[in-house]
């Protein structure tokens, strides 16, 4: 039994949109738990009623073994960062963070005990008496995350965080985040579209699509095992093989089968490129013209017309002098383990 756990969970908006549809996920103490997918799939929604601001349509939100859904969103002891901040603009740094002791009868000094501890976590210490207008947006987003670990909760929610951060801003911050997260050992569930930040900081990934949930696992699963092709291609770069006669006998050399209206795809990065002639055994080859190439410092990107259709082929490591010529003739390898079988309703085969 999870110390979060959600059942059968479905929310119904209006007579025909239906956000959540039968969602079921459990999470454990501690645990960073990350919901990933595209905007509409319900993350957000999912989310939302765990904090009590949506009600459910039907389901069942326990935690810790209590029924959720019965308890005012005030009174759940759950911690909430926000997209948007949502600092006070006329309270100091020191207040911002104190402002969710004050209702809970915290005594004055308890209370200047634990915003100070809360601030050292988040690295602002030495500016508690600031006014958040005066600094920048990581910093306000660390206000944020003190004020929302400062109550001590039982369970932190992020919702999208770090989206209104430059590129650089967010990868530190996103460290950051995981290492306070380790640290105070609350249970969080942090809502992103960004792949890559999923993979980056979580215990495991729940990927969402159209209100259900396409897979849990951790992030080696994720994208090493996807289990739909929608995982597949929405966590990562997937080829997709055009289906004909380069494509079936490819498989035959693999010594791979699948039903007719199955779709194989692979991974960039299982992929390489080999001289004519010089396959491995348990290998196979499809011959093709570069169309593109791009270089990109630790790995480079070979896109190849081949009878197969268009695939990229990601280098890793290319170096300096690395470099393929639009038209010029190259032979795409494909090692036996590497493509994956999606049948016609996007479930993995053999996967």
């Amino acid at each position: 039994m999870g110390y979060l756990e959600v059942r059968n969970a479905t929310k119904q908006f209006g007579a025909s949109f239906l956000a959540l549809n039968g969602v079921s996920v459990a999470v454990e103490r501690g645990e960073f738990f990350t919901l990933l997918g595209p905007s509409g799939c319900g993350k957000t929604t999912l989310l939302r009623s765990i904090a009590g601001f949506n009600d459910l349509t039907s389901g069942e939100i326990t935690l810790d073994g209590s029924n959720l859904r019965i308890v005012p969103p005030h009174q759940r002891d759950i911690g909430m960062v926000f997209q948007d901040y949502a600092v006070f603009p006329h309270l100091s740094v020191f207040d911002n963070v104190a402002f969710g002791l004050k209702p809970r009868k915290v005594p004055a000094a308890e209370i200047k005990t634990r915003v100070t501890q809360a601030l050292d976590a988040v690295r602002l210490g030495a500016m508690a008496d600031r006014l958040p207008a005066a600094m920048s947006g990581g910093q306000q987003q660390r206000i944020g995350l003190a004020r929302a670990m400062v109550i001590n909760p039982r369970l932190l929610l992020m919702d999208e965080p770090l989206s209104n951060l430059d590129a650089k801003l967010r990868i530190e911050l996103r460290e950051e985040i995981r290492d306070i997260q380790k640290q105070v050992n609350i249970a969080t569930i942090y809502v992103t579209h960004d792949q890559e930040e999923a993979l980056a900081i979580s215990d495991r990934i729940c990927v969402m699509n159209a209100g259900r949930i396409e897979q849990v696992g951790t992030p080696q699963e994720i994208y090493g095992n996807p289990q739909t092709r929608f995982v597949a291609e929405f966590v990562g770069t997937l080829n997709v093989f055009q289906p004909g006669a380069a494509r079936d006998g490819m498989l035959n050399q693999l010594g791979l089968a699948a039903p007719d209206d199955a779709s194989w795809a692979v991974r960039p990065e299982r992929l390489d490129l080999v001289a004519q002639g010089s396959a491995p055994a348990g290998a196979a080859v499809l011959e093709g013209r570069v169309s593109k190439f791009t270089y990109l410092g630790r790995e480079a990107h070979v896109q190849v017309e081949t009878p197969a259709g268009l695939i990229v082929v990601q280098l890793a490591n290319p170096g300096m002098a690395a470099t393929r010529a639009v038209g010029e003739v190259v032979c795409v390898l494909v090692p036996r383990d590497a493509p994956m079988a999606f049948g016609a309703d996007g479930a993995r085969i053999g996967g």
